[in-house]
């Protein structure tokens, strides 16, 4: 009943943002791209994302009379016109956009709710109903998971997928039937068709089988004849690395079947077109002809090969997302961070942005896990109380996501997009019920009983009281996470911690889908409504559409078109992001025109204090 409730507040709270958070940028791009797949069985849009959570965002469209411009360049001839068709489609095709973002929403929900589902089933098989409650809420009522988990966006269903994926896989490493070879080989697919970084999921597989393995022959070695023993790992090996093989060749089938079906209509002379103009530049550009490929270049080449074969097309649209992923993560992206713009990534960024925007209590929490965590380590080798292969034995879930956490962080920290804590989401699930398990062990541990009857009784009688205060130490945290995430209602998205800010500065930080990713133009539509604003000149970041929301109000403004008022528009809203990007200090070696920089505003007034804000992301300047 309690999970049911937690479920259904999540739920809750999850569809009040999708009713009143405006299209965020990438929606732009992955809600047509979704309808195209399943109302015309055709992928040409959107490549560089997996098409699952897209197609199953747009299911609800087809019970909608919409118009689609396939009559327009963006659909017939432009290479990956995204953005463009985005506009079109939603804006500018005679369809209800409120109607079709909401609707859109729907599956991101699902997906959410089947994520705390999962957290709590699995949780409860390991550290108790009870106890699976801990990471359940921390997910369920998480700002992070609560702002995007609404959006037709990829990284809490990457989550999902990567979760889902780990759970059957270890599943199945533990009893080896067919059943559950099945049911990995399904998830290990999923998790693959719902987002592009799930490939690490491949040399994360074999690393757990290797581990697996190893244990399994520590733990046998003097249970078997010294005559057979040779034999009998070697076989085991052998049929552990084929079955994990047949497990990723499951999800390889899922993955072409689903290709195969959203590119149906694709026409092939066309998908190899685009394949070409896409991968255009990729490692230095096309191989001469007679000349080798450079192994940099290799794989580009191959997929253009694939492409131009009609049984392969499947998996080369597959691989051409893998590569556009590994391209953009290499180039980076311009963003602001720390008060400066830079399009050269951090390694300090993804734990200094989980720092300041994961709420207090759980931080808490998630520190006071790892400390005992690490405690109980050392005390067990101090004390020789436990075997490694013992530990795995018991433990093989545990080390399992531990090794995950660790090599997505260090995957993560090492790469150049910093775009948003967003992409580390898969790792907090597991941390959250690592933290728990740790917790549990400290709260329940019991000291060895004296033998006088009288220091046990002064020994429980201490228990009884110690227990009472970390039960009240472990009761205030959930309080303080809960009324956390209250005061944070509704601005998700925007949420930082104290250490951040709060939801109101956390944009000192940094913003793009931290911050500010598009989603108050609603709330700019409404303010301008409320206040009778007959003209006001908008800079806006995101994917929803000033005209279409302000009408004959809106005025199209930048920083290089100068003070509105020589037009005679007395108002200027613009998007904290892009006023960012302006006042931030840029970085050794990047490049920012002068008239970007927004200066007649900071001449006439402080732009970090506006008259109004839309929400948290949109700053409204009334000009003298």
């Amino acid at each position: 009943m309690l999970l049911g409730a937690l479920l259904f507040a999540s739920g809750s709270l999850l569809y009040y943002g999708a009713v009143n958070d405006s299209a965020i940028m990438d929606e732009l791009a992955h809600i047509p791209a979704g309808y195209s797949y399943v109302k015309y069985l055709d992928d040409r849009l959107n490549p560089e994302h997996p098409p699952l959570l897209k197609a199953l965002s747009a299911l609800p469209l087809l019970a909608l009379d919409l118009n689609f411009p396939t009559d327009k360049p963006s659909w017939q001839s432009d290479v990956n016109g995204q953005w463009t068709i985005g506009t079109q489609f939603l804006y500018e095709s005679s369809n209800d956009a409120h109607k079709i973002i909401r609707w859109s929403r729907l599956a991101p929900i699902a997906i959410t709710l089947l994520l705390v589902l999962s957290i709590y089933l699995l949780a409860a098989q390991l550290v108790g109903r009870w106890w699976a409650f801990f990471p359940a809420l921390f997910v369920a009522l998480s700002p992070s998971f609560l702002a995007h988990g609404h959006y037709v966006t990829t990284d809490v269903g990457a989550a999902f997928g990567v979760f889902i994926a780990t759970w059957s896989f270890v599943a199945f490493l533990y009893k080896q039937k067919t059943s559950r070879l099945l049911l990995a080989g399904a998830c290990f697919g999923i998790a693959q068709l719902l987002k592009f970084s799930a490939v690490l999921l491949v040399p994360y597989f074999f690393l757990l089988v290797a581990v697996f393995y190893a244990s399994g022959v520590w733990r046998d070695w003097h249970a078997i004849s010294p005559l057979t023993r040779i034999s009998t790992f070697f076989i085991r090996g052998i049929r552990l690395v084929s079955r994990t093989l047949m497990v990723m060749a499951l999800g390889g089938i899922l993955i072409y079947g689903v290709y195969a079906v959203v590119s149906m209509n694709y026409p092939a002379e066309r998908q190899l077109s685009d394949t070409v103009s896409i991968l255009e530049s990729y490692a230095g550009g096309p191989t001469p002809e007679g000349a080798s490929c450079r192994i940099a270049r290799c794989p580009a080449d191959l997929v253009i090969r694939m492409a131009g074969q009609s049984y392969l097309r499947p998996l080369a649209e597959y691989a051409l997302g893998v590569l556009m992923v590994v391209q953009r993560s290499a180039g980076g992206n311009t963003g602001y961070f720390l008060g400066e713009v830079s399009s050269v990534g951090s390694w300090y960024y993804f734990p200094v942005t989980y720092a300041l925007k994961e709420p207090l209590a759980v931080l808490v929490f998630v520190a006071l896990g790892t400390l005992l965590g690490m405690i109980g380590v050392m005390r067990a080798i101090a004390r020789r109380t436990a075997r490694f292969g013992d530990y795995l034995t018991i433990n093989f879930y545990e080390f399992a996501m531990l090794l995950f956490v660790l090599i997505y962080w260090t995957w993560s920290v090492r790469s150049n997009l910093n775009i948003g804590v967003r992409h580390i989401l898969p790792t907090l699930p597991f941390m959250y019920i690592l933290a728990t398990g740790a917790v549990r062990r400290w709260l329940e541990r019991q000291a060895v009983s004296p033998r006088t009857l009288f220091v046990q009784f002064l020994l429980r009688l201490r228990s009884f009281f110690v227990l009472s205060l970390k039960s009240l130490a472990l009761s205030a945290l959930v309080v303080a996470f809960l009324i956390e995430v209250a005061a944070a209602w509704p601005f998700y998205l925007s949420y930082s911690n104290q250490l951040g800010g709060g939801v109101q500065n956390g944009y000192r930080f940094a913003v793009d889908s931290n911050y500010d990713w598009g989603q108050d133009m609603y709330r700019l539509r409404d303010w301008a409504r409320g206040h009778n604003i007959e003209t006001i000149a908008v800079d806006y970041f995101g994917g929803g559409s000033p005209g279409y929301e302000l009408g004959a109000a809106f005025v199209p403004w930048w920083s290089a078109k100068n003070d509105p008022r020589e037009e005679g528009i007395g108002w200027l809203a613009v998007s904290v992001n892009t006023l960012q990007s302006a006042f931030g200090k840029t970085a050794p070696g990047f490049v920012r025109k002068p008239e970007d920089e927004y200066r007649w505003l900071a001449a006439i007034q402080d732009p970090y204090k506006p008259y109004a804000r839309a929400g948290t992301s949109i700053f409204i300047y009334k000009l003298k």
